[in-house]
């Protein structure tokens, strides 16, 4: 069977994800402290549904059997840089994977540390967005940025990332994967993608590069209407966003649009800053936790935008754009235009565990301020349009083109006084 027979089999999976998933809770807790939490609570109350208690002996008497095995019949261990500090990672991975949810990873010391990387707003890497279909594991390439490598050497949006180092990398984690393509600069990776129309994957070696991530562009459309896009919520993305607020006032902005179609989410603090800055006051988002108990984020500063605004969204808008475009819509202070948002509404949080590697859990569920919550479900836009079949990609396509864009401009041009 022809590799790519495997990848176009899976295509009717349902919309991808984008990379970025919402971290909320960075370094908040040491391990033992969320486990003796853990011990504390579960003395206090039953538990319902079944107990993850696991018994060490037999654990240790089980590995201690497969090390046994590997010992004496494993062919080669030097394949593949076998080591025991692989090894032991692998034990974590299949522990967290046994929860059984795709936005629960265990990451080595390595991975976690391209993680807190990538989350900063600067990396030495390929330089491209990737999502990941949650139900086939099909990972994309769904923008590269310009200038960055993989533009410069022809990846394309739509590509289907098929291996890295000659090892399939459909159905991994994706922040596992996406570390994979980081490393030193001036270092190279060898890839390959499955593309529309060819019959087989195209090889690709990619020379790593410093990558500043363009997290937010801007503009002035006419009658003095703003524009911008957000490409992802990372800690860089606040800073940026404020200062394209500033200074398209300063241009004597009447009307703004908020691009967050393809938005993946990122991080929680982001996104309530970037509110703090449009809503004058009142609830942004609150979380619940397995046990009801959570956290709520209000609005601080008296900095707020009083003009008609349209929030573009779409299929792949996800987690902390749900959570910015969700508290809008509940304020009506602004239409979301475009399609229905992908439905993430669930956080995860990143537990330090003291050596280097951490663990992400699914920790709690968010609710917009009207007490929404959207997970599976998405938020449905208050004026509905599809994008144009002509429009291969609206992120390069004219203005005239982007049949959704147009539609917020006439929203937003409609309010104007």
């Amino acid at each position: 069977m022809k590799k790519n027979s495997f990848i176009y089999g899976m295509l009717t999976g349902a919309g991808a994800v984008l990379l970025v998933v919402l971290m909320v809770v960075f370094g908040r807790l040491m391990v033992k402290g969320f486990l003796d939490n853990r011990m504390e609570q579960k003395s206090q109350q039953e538990i319902s549904g079944e107990d993850l208690e696991i018994s060490d002996d037999l654990v240790q008497k089980k590995l201690d059997l497969l090390q046994q095995y590997i010992e004496r019949f494993y062919l080669d261990t030097t394949k593949n840089g076998t080591s025991a500090e692989k090894m032991e990672d692998g034990i974590y991975q299949g522990y967290v994977s046994g929860l059984s949810d795709p936005y629960s990873v265990y990451y080595s010391e390595e991975e976690y540390d391209s993680l807190q990387t990538s989350t900063n707003g600067d990396y030495c890497g390929v330089g491209a967005t990737v999502s990941q279909d949650p139900a086939t594991g099909i990972i994309t390439i769904v923008k590269p940025f310009e200038g960055a490598p993989a533009s410069e050497a022809g990846l394309k949006a739509g590509d289907i990332l098929y291996t890295v180092e000659e090892e399939e990398v459909t159905g991994q984690d994706l922040t596992s994967v996406v570390t994979k393509l980081k490393g030193k600069k001036n270092t190279k990776v060898h890839i390959e993608v499955v593309r529309e129309g060819e019959e087989e994957p195209i090889a690709f070696t990619i020379t790593r590069k410093k990558v500043e991530v363009p997290t937010v562009t801007y503009k002035m459309l006419s009658d003095q209407i703003g524009y911008i896009q957000i490409e992802s919520f990372d800690v860089v993305t606040k800073k940026q966003f404020r200062s394209a607020v500033d200074d398209l006032e300063k241009q004597k902005m009447k009307g703004l649009i908020i691009d967050l179609r393809d938005n993946g989410g990122g991080v929680l603090d982001t996104a309530t800053d970037m509110l703090d800055r449009i809503l004058e006051e009142g609830k942004l988002v609150y979380t619940k936790d397995k046990n009801g108990e959570g956290e709520e984020y209000y609005c601080e500063d008296k900095d707020s935008l009083d003009l008609p605004m349209a929030v573009l969204v779409n299929g792949n808008s996800a987690s902390a754009s749900e959570i910015f475009a969700g508290a809008l819509q509940d304020y009506g202070v602004a239409k979301l235009v475009g399609t229905k948002t992908f439905g993430k509404g669930i956080v995860q949080s990143i537990f330090n565990l003291g050596d280097g590697t951490a663990v992400k859990l699914t920790t709690a569920k968010y609710y917009t301020p009207n007490g929404r919550n959207i997970h599976g479900t998405g938020l449905e836009p208050d004026i509905s349009v599809e994008l144009d079949e002509k429009v291969e990609d609206w992120s390069t396509a004219k203005e005239s083109e982007d049949n959704q864009l147009m539609k917020a401009i006439e929203t937003v041009k409609s309010e104007i006084k």
